[in-house]
C-alpha cells in the first residue's frame, strides 16, 4: 500500500513537530505504511499513539510490544488487534500493569488464559477467576488457589455451578462472602449461607442477593446487630420485613429501618409523540430559540 502524505510533515519524516506527528498518528486517515514508520519515532506519546491503534499493522505492534516504554507496551496489551503471540510474551511482562492490561483484552484466548493460570502475579489470576466462560479444568485449578483473594473472586463471578458447589464448603469468610454476592447461586445456598457462622457472609448476603422470606424474617432477629443493620437498609428487602425491625434493641438498626427510604422508581417513559402531520415550519434569524 503506497504512503499517504500529509503535507510536508509526512508521518515518515520524524523531523516535524512533535505535535504533528502525534496528529498524524491519531489520524484514522494515516496509511499503515506511515504508522510502521511512526512505531519507531524517538517519542513515547507517539509511539503510544501508533500502539492503540486497532487498525495499526503487526509489523508496528511487534517492535512496539517490547518498546522500553511501559505505557506504550501497555496500549499495546490493550489493543484488540495485538496477536496472540505479543499477548504471550506481554502477558508474562515485567511490569504488573502491562501484565493486567492483557487480561481485559478481548483477542485473549484460551492460550493465553492457560498462561495466566500459571503465572505468580496473584492480581494477574485474580483478573482470570473473574473472565466469563473460564474453561472448567482452569476454574478447578482456582478452586484451590493458595491466594483467598484469587479464590474469592472466583466464588463472586463465576457461573459454573459446579465450582458454586465446591466453593461453598471453603473456610475462609471472604471466599465466602463472595458466594454471597453471586447471583448464580440458588435458593438453597444462599439458605445455607444465611446460616453461615460469619456475620459479614450473612451481612454480604442480605445486601446483595434475593432471599426467601423465611430467612428474611430470621435475620431480623439476627444475633449481629451489623446483619440486622444489613437487613434494615438493604434496598431487596421487602418494606414489611424492615418494619420489624422499627423497635430493634439496638437503636442504630431501629433508627435505620424508621428512615430508611425506597429508592426512587424509574420515571415511566413519556408517551410517544403522535406523528406531525402537513408540513413543518422552520423558524431562523433572531426569533428562534436555542
Amino acid at each position: 500500500m503506497g504512503r499517504q502524505q500529509h503535507g510536508p510533515d509526512s508521518a515518515a519524516e520524524t523531523s516535524g513537530s512533535l505535535d504533528t506527528r502525534l496528529a498524524v498518528a491519531y489520524d484514522p486517515a494515516t496509511s499503515p505504511a506511515d504508522l510502521f514508520a511512526l512505531a519507531s519515532d524517538p517519542s513515547a506519546a507517539v509511539r503510544k499513539a501508533v500502539a492503540a491503534r486497532a487498525d495499526a499493522p503487526a509489523e508496528a505492534l511487534r517492535p512496539l510490544a517490547r518498546d522500553y516504554d511501559r505505557d506504550v507496551r501497555e496500549a499495546v496489551a490493550r489493543n484488540p488487534s495485538t496477536s496472540q503471540g505479543n499477548l504471550l510474551r506481554l502477558v508474562k511482562d515485567n511490569d504488573r500493569w502491562v501484565r493486567w492490561a492483557v487480561a481485559g483484552n478481548p483477542g485473549v484466548d484460551e492460550q493465553v488464559r492457560r498462561a495466566m493460570a500459571k503465572a505468580t502475579d496473584k492480581e494477574l489470576r485474580g483478573l482470570l477467576a473473574e473472565l466469563p466462560d473460564l474453561e472448567p479444568d482452569l476454574a478447578a485449578g482456582l478452586i484451590g488457589d493458595a491466594s483467598p483473594e484469587v479464590r474469592e473472586r472466583l466464588a463472586a463471578h463465576t457461573h459454573d455451578p459446579e465450582v458454586i458447589v465446591a466453593m461453598m464448603a471453603d473456610r475462609t469468610v471472604r471466599v465466602r462472602k463472595g458466594l454471597a454476592r453471586n447471583k448464580q447461586t440458588d435458593a438453597a445456598q444462599r439458605h445455607t449461607l444465611s446460616l453461615d457462622p460469619a456475620p459479614d457472609v450473612r451481612s454480604t448476603l442480605v445486601r446483595s442477593l434475593d432471599l426467601d422470606e423465611a430467612d428474611l424474617r430470621r435475620l431480623v432477629d439476627d444475633r449481629s446487630p451489623e446483619v440486622r443493620r444489613s437487613v434494615a437498609t438493604s434496598a431487596l428487602v421487602p418494606s414489611h420485613i424492615r418494619e420489624a425491625l422499627a423497635d430493634d434493641p439496638d437503636e442504630t438498626v431501629a433508627a435505620d429501618a424508621r428512615t430508611f427510604h425506597e429508592p426512587p422508581a424509574k420515571p415511566a417513559a413519556a408517551p410517544a409523540r403522535p406523528p406531525h402531520r402537513g408540513p413543518r415550519r422552520f423558524v431562523t434569524g433572531r426569533g428562534r430559540q436555542a
